[in-house]
């Protein structure tokens, strides 16, 4: 495993995401699902988070992103 080390810590956080469309309705596809990629990529861009699989099928998106540990809490 690839853990990081702060000053007093060692972890190693990753989490599994699933997002579903509504009723399981199949719409990401073509340039739709293009387009949901390019938007989960920008997201954890902006927030320095690193997206270790990812897959996006006509009904649902899986994401597995591995956060720095130095993010700011969200409130």
């Amino acid at each position: 495993m690839d853990y990081r080390y702060g000053s007093h810590t060692i972890y190693n956080i990753e989490y599994h995401f699933v997002w579903v469309t509504k009723y399981r309705y199949k719409v990401l596809s073509g340039e739709l699902g293009v387009r949901v990629r390019e938007l989960v990529r920008q997201s954890c861009e902006a927030f320095e988070i690193r997206i270790l699989k990812g897959v996006v099928s006509k009904d649902h998106v899986h994401s597995v992103p591995r956060s720095g540990g130095n993010n700011e809490e969200v409130k």
